[in-house]
């Protein structure tokens, strides 16, 4: 269906080595998108970025760190200037840190402000740019269950989560006049390298597939629908929406 066609666009998945911004690049390219990967760990963005190659899809790769706002600006700019117009942006790089709110250390809560959240305002404000003046872009952003849910053990991820949340609608409300949609992806629990300690707990998995509505956990592959959608003209009047992936655990007690 052309209304779900991505031929002809250009995306960037940032955090998109491994786990679901791998899985969300290659849904994109099925779709038709080329693909720019990203990732601070060169050697890990190669090997992705050639098996997606492999797979016959059109990849580049552009390692910057998100959390560094001048780096992403001049990176952003290069690209743009060397033709690589992005329509779609994903802003997918994200961290977790556990432990007890009354024990969290400083350190990893300011690390986790800027991976989770100020990493977001840096490359949306710095593909933005270039997609106002085009007058149309897709920018999605992954929040989580976390963004309306809270667990033990996890209260600074969740705040940078609800923060994504806010800061998309804030996205929408600025940027809709421009001809930009802005939306997120609230993913549930999706077995990723992210939550590979959770995965591995009989007990957390027990508990999961009995508070989950669908009694298990995501598969990453799961997720790409919902960004083909947000990033295709089929959503040209979505905005400021977080679309949640997740079993059904947001809407059952």
């Amino acid at each position: 269906m052309e209304l779900f066609s991505l031929k002809g666009k250009t995306a960037l998945i940032t955090g998109s080595s491994q786990g679901i911004g791998f899985a969300l690049a290659r849904g994109l390219g099925q779709a038709g998108a080329s693909l720019i990967l990203n990732g601070r760990d060169t050697e890990k963005l190669s090997r992705a970025a050639d098996e997606l190659r492999d797979a016959g899809f059109t990849v580049a790769t552009s390692a910057f760190d998100v959390t560094e706002h001048q780096s992403v600006r001049d990176t952003i700019d290069s690209l743009e200037s060397a033709g690589s117009s992005i329509d779609i942006l994903i802003n997918n790089a994200g961290m977790q840190h556990r432990g007890p709110l009354e024990e969290f250390e400083p350190d990893a809560f300011e690390k986790l402000l800027q991976t989770n959240i100020a990493s977001v305002f840096h490359v949306s404000q710095a593909v933005a740019r270039h997609m106002i003046s085009r007058k149309a872009g897709k920018i999605i952003n992954i929040a989580s269950v976390q963004t309306a849910l809270a667990r033990p053990g996890i209260a600074p991820y969740t705040a940078t989560k609800g923060a994504v949340g806010n800061l998309t609608k804030g996205m929408a409300t600025d940027w809709a006049r421009l001809g930009l949609q802005c939306n997120a992806i609230a993913p549930g629990y999706f077995d990723t390298p992210l939550n590979a300690a959770l995965v591995a707990d009989s007990e957390f998995s027990a508990w999961l597939e009995k508070r989950t509505p669908a009694g298990r956990w995501g598969e990453v592959e799961e997720l790409v629908g919902a960004a083909v959608f947000l990033s295709s003209a089929a959503a040209s009047f979505v905005n400021g929406h977080t679309l949640y992936v997740d079993g059904g655990i947001t809407a059952s007690l």
